[in-house]
């Protein structure tokens, strides 16, 4: 039976000097504090006993506190409720503060992850692929960054499906500051993990360290748009050496943001251009997975409205489908530079062009 505290296992958490790869092992054959250390080389017990001597009592009472609304968990290696599929990682953490519903850690889960600067096709894919594969019955994970994260919770939200955020700080504190209302619809509709306390701010060590989990909860690993330095391609990597199914939507050849799936298709990642792709492959492990109908708009490209001036059309036409300059549709259209102006306006405020970096412009699909 386990016998480790609540206060023991918050103690744990916050040890300056351990780590999951110091105290999983030692958790594997132990149900108590006494247990953990008979087992512990002479290193490792100074290690734990000095955790517990400098521990702050203050830090530990609001670990507590927070611990004590209805919807607020914590998840110890130890618990039921922990998910296998992280277990079986390298370094899995040794416990998970939790904001929302626990349960949907056990359900199968599929991550999507990307660029915080997408383009809009890439904040449009991320949105509609997530809604496609939530509806069918696959959870979806991501980090509630701003960018491709939050657009693939919005996605699964809008499909009242599940998502799980799996964040860099504590479970009390939001970042970026922008998802503050998304993060209050996960925590009533979905889940928001952290293996940090609460209390911890924002650090650039602590997100490169959160995609383990991301890709350790979930099945297989979906990347929409990401540079070659990219946080999205640890992520990836790490699901690969985690044996896990990585997926990639390609893109422009001129789309820097597109140049990291490119690279992960080079390595052997699955190129995908629907959601069925995706679905497709993961259902023999899953019977419950179900291919809807396709909905989303890299799977059926919405055609301009036939009503629409022959100009117009003539300037998408022009256009195609990678980012371009004003002065390129000029040349290439024929067009003067003040109708070019114009017709880009009124396409913009339709939904059919975007602004894209660099003063280029990008064709996409309107909503609907």
């Amino acid at each position: 039976m386990n016998s480790f505290s609540k206060s023991d296992w918050l103690t744990l958490v916050r040890g300056d000097r351990l780590g999951s790869r110091t105290l999983i092992p030692l958790l594997q054959t132990s149900s108590n504090m006494a247990e953990m250390l008979a087992q512990a080389t002479p290193s490792q017990q100074k290690l734990i006993r000095q955790a517990f001597d400098r521990v702050n009592q203050e830090f530990l009472d609001y670990d507590l506190n927070w611990l004590e609304h209805t919807d607020h968990h914590l998840i110890t290696y130890h618990d039921a409720r922990y998910p296998s599929l992280l277990k079986e990682i390298s370094d899995p953490p040794i416990a998970l503060f939790a904001y929302g519903d626990p349960s949907l850690m056990s359900m199968a889960q599929l991550a999507i992850v990307g660029s915080r600067n997408p383009t809009q096709q890439g904040k449009e894919n991320a949105f509609n692929f997530s809604r496609y594969l939530a509806s069918s019955g696959l959870s979806i994970t991501s980090g509630m960054a701003a960018g491709i994260d939050t657009g693939a919770h919005q996605g699964a939200l809008a499909a009242q499906g599940n998502t799980i955020a799996v964040i860099g700080t504590g479970p009390d504190r939001i970042y970026p500051a922008s998802n503050n209302k998304l993060a209050r619809e996960i925590a009533e509709k979905g889940l928001i993990i952290s293996e940090f306390p609460p209390g911890t701010p924002p650090s650039a060590g602590n997100f490169p360290k959160r995609n383990r989990i991301i890709s350790g909860l979930s099945v297989g690993t979906l990347v929409v748009e990401a540079a070659l330095r990219s946080g999205s391609l640890i992520t990836a990597h790490q699901a690969m050496e985690q044996g896990r199914e990585v997926f990639a939507i390609p893109g422009s050849i001129h789309n820097p943001q597109s140049r990291g799936c490119h690279k992960l298709i080079r390595e052997g990642v699955r190129l995908v251009e629907t959601g069925e792709d995706i679905v497709s492959d993961l259902s023999s492990l899953f019977a419950t997975l179900t291919v809807e109908t396709p909905t989303h708009s890299a799977e059926i490209a919405t055609e301009p409205s036939s009503t629409m001036d022959d100009e117009y059309l003539q300037l998408l036409e022009h256009m195609g489908w990678d980012p371009v300059t004003a002065d390129e549709l000029i040349h290439r259209s024929g067009f003067s530079a003040e109708s070019v102006s114009s017709m880009l306006l009124l396409l913009e405020l339709q939904g059919h062009v975007s602004s894209a970096s660099g003063g280029r412009f990008l064709r996409c699909h309107p909503s609907s």
